[in-house]
């Protein structure tokens, strides 16, 4: 089975793929992963890619999509694979499907991890760090003792500033207006499913399951 994960920063799709790999036995992908791992290498698609990374540029499709292929065509990928932050725009999308073509893979499905936006604000602006260990918390989830302070070593937790409100909501924004062309160009394929992300994380992992193997997605 091959796999697109998608949902908003802070919609719990990155829990999911772990639940995913372990139910199915096949790897998720991360494209920042890869391009982490092809620069560490010093393969010719990491040299490409770190031409653009400092100049501070995004690496074109065409490399993206090029480091995607290599990594799928591993042993570990032949009874699938999850792909978690790829594709994040339509051509890469078109760029994907002629790929796996070529390679005779399925089609990938496609679960969209819906969560309301006031609810993933609310998720991510409760993170909090020290300061002075980087320990991390969250307010709601997973709060220290003593409001403000670690646990570990009594430092003082701050937000950080890609944590606050106003950051939120802007890479939300930037997300729906990426994504949106995205999903409608799977839904049209009828590839795309789409699953609650509220509630806890084996119900969530519940609705997926139950999508794919309802073979829905």
């Amino acid at each position: 089975m091959n796999l697109i994960l998608l949902g908003a920063p802070g919609s719990g799709k990155g829990t999911q793929a772990k639940f995913l790999m372990e139910r199915y036995s096949i790897p998720q992908i991360s494209t920042g992963d890869i391009l982490r791992e092809e620069v560490k290498w010093g393969t010719v698609l990491g040299f490409k890619a770190k031409e653009y990374m400092d100049k501070g540029l995004l690496v074109p499709d065409e490399v993206m999509v090029e480091m995607v292929e290599e990594r799928i065509k591993r042993d570990d990928c032949n009874g699938g694979f999850i792909l978690d932050g790829f594709p994040r725009t339509v051509a890469q999308a078109d760029a994907l499907e002629m790929t796996l073509k070529r390679m005779n893979k399925f089609p990938p499905r496609v679960i969209l991890v819906r969560v309301d936006e006031d609810e993933l604000v609310r998720r991510l602006t409760g993170r909090r760090v020290c300061e002075k260990c980087g320990a991390g918390y969250h307010i709601i989830f997973d709060p220290p003792e003593q409001e403000g302070i670690c646990d570990k070593c009594q430092g003082r937790l701050f937000q950080r500033d890609d944590d606050k409100e106003s950051t939120i909501r802007n890479r939300l924004k930037v997300y729906r207006e990426q994504t949106a062309p995205l999903i409608e160009y799977y839904r049209k394929g009828q590839f795309l499913s789409m699953v609650d992300g509220m509630g806890s994380i084996e119900e969530i992992f519940g609705r997926i399951r139950k999508a794919l193997e309802a073979g829905k997605a």
